[in-house]
């Protein structure tokens, strides 16, 4: 752990008591990390930005025909698939002109979460969830840094018997998740960085989101 903390802060294991020379490894360090996290973000969007407008054209024909979107994850992922619920549930705050859409985070219900977790096993987290919840025609994220963890994989493949358009976003080599058949969409941050992978992920839906909102108002719109 003390060589990775070093490998991201060298200017905390320098040595050194001159605060000038602190501070400008501290600025050779930031510089470093933006530059790769645009690198990263300029590598997806040459490589997979005509699938993610594909998918987001894919998404608002669901949404405009019911459907619903389910996103997950774990750890830092969660609280990424938290925010992507958001920005289709409450676009801006509330305060701009794209439609409120509905989107559900699986992470957010922790009596859920733990019941599950406690009484069957954290491999089925999302899966018993979405078994209950979801249906043909709904929308399915997967956030991960691995793409190997198992309740994401359960989860997919629940997704996809029940009809629903399944989106994995995963770093590395896309581990497990690239090897799924029942993935639709999956767009893999090609890095070993923790870090630069949910940074690169973030603008990823992002995007995605801004593109389906775009799309929608293309899609006539209609209700089950």
């Amino acid at each position: 752990m003390s060589d990775d903390l070093e490998a991201l802060y060298p200017f905390l294991y320098s040595g050194t008591s001159d605060l000038t020379a602190v501070l400008d490894q501290v600025r050779v360090s930031t510089v470093a990390k933006a530059a790769e996290i645009g690198e990263l973000r300029r590598s997806v969007a040459a490589r997979d930005g005509a699938r993610i407008e594909a998918c987001a054209r894919q998404a608002a024909a669901r949404f405009a025909a019911g459907g619903r979107l389910f996103a997950f994850g774990n750890g830092g992922s969660a609280t990424d698939a938290a925010q992507l619920a958001t920005l289709f549930l409450a676009p801006e705050g509330g305060g701009g002109t794209a439609p409120p859409l509905p989107a559900f985070a699986l992470g957010s219900d922790t009596s859920v979460v733990t019941a599950l977790a406690n009484d069957v096993g954290a491999e089925v987290i999302f899966a018993r969830q979405l078994a209950a919840f979801g249906r043909a025609g709904d929308i399915a994220v997967g956030l991960s840094t691995s793409g190997n963890s198992e309740n994401l994989l359960r989860a997919f493949d629940e997704a996809s018997r029940r009809g629903m358009l399944t989106i994995g976003l995963a770093g590395y080599d896309g581990g497990q998740m690239a090897e799924l058949d029942s993935i639709d969409y999956l767009f893999v941050v090609p890095s070993s960085s923790v870090h630069r992978i949910q940074e690169a992920q973030t603008t990823t839906y992002q995007v995605l989101w801004e593109l389906t909102v775009e799309e929608m108002a293309h899609v006539p719109r209609h209700t089950r």
